[in-house]
């Protein structure tokens, strides 16, 4: 039959345009994993440094933060997430608590728990880091707790 073989592509054709696609595929999977990995770089290195929040802005954010779990019925409540990667020591001080872990914090999980010591404990209300979880077996985000019950 005249005109098959412009019907039917040649198979060494087909695996070419494949492999083409494939590679295609493989550079946008690089070019966003390259981004996010960009991104993820930033937000840590945001969250590494100062807030530049007032003692009176913190103080006011603490304050919604927990009466609104209040409102809620909740006698704690997960006030922050962080990578472990803004301890000093990845986190580890934490998860052996050890004397002293809080010197191993930067950025702002230690400004939230300056403004814990210098405003809430005073008031009753204790703090809490600890690992959250535990990706391929290792310490990872690390959450704060504050919480008020008995």
């Amino acid at each position: 039959m005249p005109g098959f073989d412009n019907l039917i592509p040649d198979a060494a054709q087909i695996r070419k345009e494949a492999a083409l696609k494939d590679a295609e595929k493989a550079d946008e999977y690089v070019r966003l994993a390259t981004a996010a990995d960009a991104e993820k770089r930033a937000l840590i290195e945001r969250l590494s440094k100062p807030s530049g929040k007032s003692e009176e802005e913190k103080i006011k954010l603490a304050a919604t933060i927990i009466q609104r779990a209040v409102r809620n019925g909740l006698t704690e409540v997960l006030v922050y997430r962080f990578p472990n990667s803004l301890c000093t020591d990845k986190g580890r001080a934490i998860n052996q608590m050890e004397k002293g872990w809080e010197t191993t914090l930067t950025g702002i999980p230690r400004e939230i728990f300056q403004l814990w010591a210098d405003y809430l404990r005073p008031r009753g209300y204790r703090i809490a880091y600890q690992i959250i979880d535990f990706p391929g077996g290792v310490p990872g985000d690390i959450g704060v707790t504050i919480s008020w019950d008995e």
